[in-house]
């Protein structure tokens, strides 16, 4: 049982950090599911509410971080809330629409197409666009950072203390 354990442990961290690139995989969430199911097979008692405490802090953080740094970058570029939505719906749809290349031409298009939708000039939307694929790839740092630092956390906790 131990096997299995770890197996879906470390599953549910690949799974949590490719989901920092791929915003339709559950990244975070995995992440901390992953902490449940260590207490499951193997003990709770390793986590206390410091533990727990500062990995909710940190999803948190990851959740607002994400859409505020991708709406960060459309902004910095000039962007209204037209290219946030657009950039959004764009990031949703992207990698269906356009499998290979659709995480990076969804939110660029939409930003673009929402700033074109309220009267904004092709080279303003354009800009706006950029912005939005520099807020996105600013926000998979980000968010590849913190869900690292949550498995280190794991790590430390576990083995450490």
């Amino acid at each position: 049982m131990d096997i299995l354990g770890w197996v879906i442990i470390i599953l549910l961290f690949a799974v949590g950090m490719a989901g920092a690139i791929y915003p339709i995989l559950p990244g975070a969430l995995a992440i901390y599911a992953a902490f449940f199911v260590y207490g499951w097979f193997f003990t709770f008692q390793d986590f206390g509410f410091f533990f727990w405490t500062i990995q909710t802090l940190i999803v948190a953080a990851l959740f607002i971080a994400d859409h505020a740094v991708s709406a960060w970058g459309v902004k910095r570029f000039g962007g209204t809330k037209a290219s946030i939505i657009g950039s959004t719906i764009g990031i949703i749809f992207g990698p269906f629409v356009i499998p290979a290349f659709g995480i990076v031409l969804g939110p660029f298009i939409g930003a673009i197409l929402g700033e074109l939708m309220v009267g904004t000039s092709v080279q303003q939307s354009f800009k706006a666009g950029w912005g939005a694929v520099v807020g996105l790839f600013t926000s998979v740092i980000v968010k590849f950072l913190l869900q690292l630092l949550m498995i280190i956390l794991f790590v430390i906790w576990i083995w450490m203390l």
